[in-house]
């Protein structure tokens, strides 16, 4: 229970990476905001993880509007003392060729990944500067979902995507660097071929594109990974309790891979 007490938001929490995030940190004591665009979603994760005996509440959060950014923190403080980490997961994908992109995909990917990560982290610094330090000398902690793709441009049909993710690796180190002096902690994961539904709707894409089957770049996925399996969300969700808690207290600006070896550096 080595988060016990804390006061956590995760964005994009209904499904997926962003729902094993919530659960692994309720399960280590946090209380927990799960928001998401898709609120039903939200509430039912909520509602497993507090039928679990842990502590959940769910709010309908876009990452693009700040006015909702601010009442998520809003209803957050109303039954909390202070907002200890926040997590940016909420993210996008689309698919095609860099010749063929559109101005609508570029956006699409780029607001969602790029500038909802930034709105809801100067949101949530922007609290945690207003704070008292606790405990372990610390206002608080960001933490960004980030991407293989933001290390490796080399990702074919992703070239919007692959840009979004950059930008989120880059925002993370310019946060780090200027929140540093403010006790706020700023860090990034860097997941590779996680099996999601997400994951799913970019094997339907990728086959398409490359004109073969699904189960052939499901395949072309599991060997570009040397420990020879697709990644699960729940190996995404235990590096971020790791930044999460009192044991990554003097780690900050770094974007970790977790990713079985498809990319290191």
């Amino acid at each position: 229970m080595r988060l016990l007490g804390k006061t956590v938001v995760v964005t994009g929490a209904a499904t997926g990476i962003g729902r094993a995030i919530a659960e692994r940190l309720s399960a280590e004591g946090a209380w927990v905001a799960i928001t998401d665009r898709n609120e039903a979603g939200a509430r039912q994760t909520a509602n497993d993880i507090c039928s679990n005996g842990r502590q959940a509440i769910a709010i309908r959060l876009d990452v693009m509007q700040s006015a909702e950014i601010n009442e998520a923190i809003r209803r957050v403080l109303a039954e909390r003392e202070r907002l200890d980490i926040w997590v940016n997961n909420a993210g996008v994908s689309t698919m095609n060729r860099f010749l063929e992109l559109t101005e609508e995909d570029w956006d699409f990917n780029m607001d969602v990944n790029a500038k909802g990560t930034f709105l809801c982290a100067q949101a949530a610094a922007r609290q945690m500067v207003s704070q008292q330090p606790a405990e372990n000398g610390l206002r608080g902690k960001i933490i960004n979902i980030a991407s293989m793709a933001g290390k490796r441009g080399n990702a074919p049909f992703l070239a919007h995507y692959v840009a979004s993710k950059f930008a989120v690796v880059g925002l993370t180190q310019a946060m780090a660097g200027e929140l540093a002096p403010h006790a706020i902690l700023v860090n990034a994961v860097c997941p590779g071929y996680v099996r999601t539904s997400m994951q799913e709707r970019e094997l339907i894409w990728e086959a398409s594109l490359r004109g073969i089957s699904v189960a052939d770049v499901q395949r072309l996925y599991i060997n570009d990974t040397p420990l020879g399996r697709l990644e699960s969300a729940e190996d995404v969700a235990c590096v971020v309790s790791f930044l999460a808690s009192d044991d990554a207290n003097f780690i900050t600006g770094e974007s970790l891979n977790v990713n079985g070896g498809a990319w290191m550096d």
